[in-house]
């Protein structure tokens, strides 16, 4: 009775596989081989599928509009609510659709997951949300966010490959942010994300110059007037949407010697409720540039 009830057994554990493979896709068939490997029997069963049958099985199943949708709204609940592992775990799923809706947020979602951890974790998912929004984009040319994000994560990978791809990439980067904003020009991200790299070239320290001069015949500048403009129609936008965008208002006063506006965003960003990565960096930012303003805090 033993060989029956193994091959039942067998035949069972097949079934259930296909249906973990229908629902989850690549992501989950790679947990579930890996998983497999360790049950011979069962892993043996599935590789005996006749070939005809395992690619219907394995393809994924288009959405409906509706079904689309209201993946997109619970997607949305989820990043709200700040719990970016369980929006990056619902997107995964759907990590080889051909919606460039989806894989925005999907990139969106890899990328805040890795911004919580550090090291080669924060690296993997960066690398991960990258592959993501570049689908998007060839996807779908016309959508704000796939330009944003793209723009965004092109800069963040450049971090892992040095001063002198950072500063190659500037110019793209700012290219995929004003293409964002010319598709929606009340977006508070993208208006800080514009903000921030004018601070940065404007804030660059002399040996990084003479990278950028060595790449460039007339290498990327900008002004910190610049940058407040962005910060602050940012602000306008959507008010208290970023803690670190009231730091960099705070940051950038500082050098343009207003020191008693600086202290009043420093201090604004100090009455905002921690709920991420960023916010916790924001805080100690804005708690030594105050500081550095004379004020305890």
């Amino acid at each position: 009775m033993a060989r029956p009830i193994q091959k039942l057994h067998s035949v069972y554990s097949t079934v259930h596989i296909i249906k973990r493979i229908r629902l989850g896709g690549v992501y989950h068939i790679q947990k579930w081989l890996f998983h497999l490997e360790k049950r011979s029997t069962s892993f043996k069963a599935f590789l005996t599928l006749p070939i005809t049958l395992i690619p219907p099985v394995m393809a994924a199943t288009a959405l409906t509009s509706t079904e689309l949708q209201k993946v997109i709204d619970e997607s949305e609940a989820l990043y709200e609510k700040k719990d970016f592992p369980g929006c990056y775990d619902l997107l995964v799923a759907h990590e080889n659709s051909n919606d460039a809706n989806i894989l925005w947020r999907l990139a969106r979602a890899a990328t805040e997951k890795g911004k919580m951890g550090e090291g080669d974790e924060r690296k993997k998912y960066i690398y991960e949300a990258w592959g993501y929004i570049s689908k998007a984009l060839e996807l779908d040319n016309t959508n704000f966010a796939c330009h944003k994000w793209y723009g965004i994560l092109l800069d963040y990978t450049a971090e892992y490959e040095g001063t002198k791809q950072r500063i190659s990439n500037a110019f793209k980067v700012k290219e995929h942010f004003m293409k964002a904003i010319e598709l929606n020009p009340k977006d508070a991200t993208t208006l800080h994300c514009l903000g921030y790299w004018c601070f940065l070239f404007a804030d660059m320290p002399w040996y990084q110059r003479k990278v950028a001069s060595v790449i460039f015949a007339s290498p990327p500048t900008s002004t910190y007037d610049e940058a407040l403009e962005y910060f602050i129609k940012a602000e306008e936008a959507e008010p208290d949407f970023y803690n670190q965008n009231k730091v960099l208002l705070g940051k950038t006063y500082m050098r343009l010697k207003d020191k008693e506006t600086a202290k009043k965003y420093l201090l604004k960003a100090l009455e905002h409720e921690d709920k991420t990565t960023d916010d916790t960096k924001a805080r100690k930012e804005a708690t030594d540039l105050l500081k550095e303003l004379g004020i305890k805090v």
